[in-house]
C-alpha cells in the first residue's frame, strides 16, 4: 500500500504488500521489499535497499547507497522471519547496513529515536539502541550490543558482541570495546579503557550540579578507589531514592555480564 501523498522515483522498485506512509520520498534506484514499512515524512535517498520484515517509524533521514534489514552475519540464520525495528527522525548516514535479528537472540534489532548514524555505520544482529545515540564514521556494533541512551560512539570505533555501553558514556575514535562501558565515562583505546567522567555528557544532559558532583563521586568509587562493584551499587540504590537517573547505573549493572572496562 503506497500513500497517495508519497513521492516515488520511476525507476525505483516498490514490492508489493510494501506500507509506504504518507509524504515519504524514494529516491532513484531504490528497492523496498514486500515486508517492509515505511513511516510519514521518511525520507530515501537514491540506490537504498530495504528489505526483511522491517518497520521504519517517522520523519527519518536516508542516505544514499544504505542496506537496511539485511540478512544477518550469524552463521546460524536460516532465514526465518526477524526483524529490525527503526524509530522517528533518526538521521542514517551513507551505506549504512542494518542486520535483522536472529531467533537465538531476541529475533529484532532494535534503533530508537533521533539517533545520527553518520556515514558507513553498521549495526548487527539483536542490537538494541537507544535514543539520541551518535555513532561516528565507520563505527561498529556486531551482534547483540546494547547501547543506552545519549550514548557517542567515535569514528571507526568498534564494539565486541555481548558489550553493554551504558547512558551517556562516550568511546573515542578508533577505540576497541570487548567489556561493558559505565553509564557518564569517557573511554578511550584497544582495549577500551576508562579515562575520565564525560564531563561534556555530564554538563548536556545532567542540570543538577549536586547530582553531577555524585556521578563523578561513583567514578572515582569505580576506578580510583578500586572499590568492589556491589559496594559502589549499594551506594547508588541509596542515592537513586533521591535522585531518579541514576537508576541508569543500576540497569547497567543488571544486565553486565562481560565485566566493565578497568
Amino acid at each position: 500500500m503506497i500513500h497517495s501523498s508519497a513521492v516515488i522515483a520511476g525507476n525505483s522498485i516498490i514490492e508489493k504488500g510494501a506500507i509506504i506512509g504518507a509524504n515519504v520520498r524514494i529516491g532513484p534506484f531504490c528497492h523496498i521489499q514486500s515486508n517492509v514499512e515505511i513511516g510519514e515524512g521518511t525520507i530515501v535517498l537514491s540506490h537504498g535497499v530495504i528489505n526483511g520484515h522491517t518497520r521504519i517509524g517517522r520523519d527519518n533521514f536516508i542516505d544514499r547507497f544504505c542496506s537496511l534489514g539485511e540478512i544477518n552475519q550469524d552463521l546460524k540464520y536460516r532465514n526465518e522471519p526477524t526483524r529490525l525495528e527503526i524509530g522517528h527522525r533518526n538521521q542514517i548516514g551513507q551505506k549504512a547496513t542494518f542486520h535483522r535479528g536472529t531467533v537465538q537472540g531476541s529475533g529484532v534489532t532494535t534503533i530508537g529515536d533521533d539517533n545520527i548514524f553518520l556515514n558507513q555505520v553498521h549495526i548487527g544482529h539483536d542490537c538494541v539502541v537507544g535514543n539520541a545515540v551518535e555513532i561516528g564514521l565507520g563505527g561498529v556494533l556486531a551482534g547483540h550490543v546494547e547501547v543506552d541512551n545519549q550514548v557517542c560512539l567515535g569514528k571507526l570505533a568498534a564494539v565486541h558482541q555481548f558489550c553493554i555501553l551504558g547512558r551517556a558514556c562516550e568511546v573515542l575514535a578508533g577505540s576497541c570495546v570487548v567489556q561493558d562501558v559505565p553509564p557518564f565515562v569517557l573511554a578511550e583505546g584497544n582495549r577500551c579503557r576508562p579515562i575520565e567522567v564525560n564531563e561534556a555528557a555530564l554538563l548536556r544532559w545532567v542540570e543538577d550540579p549536586h547530582l553531577r558532583l555524585i556521578i563523578r563521586q561513583l567514578y572515582q568509587r569505580m576506578y580510583h578507589c578500586a572499590e568492589p562493584i556491589e559496594d559502589v551499587r549499594e551506594e547508588i540504590a541509596h542515592q537513586q531514592q533521591e535522585y531518579s537517573m541514576l537508576v541508569c547505573f543500576e540497569h547497567f549493572f543488571a544486565r553486565s555480564k562481560r565485566g566493565i572496562i578497568r
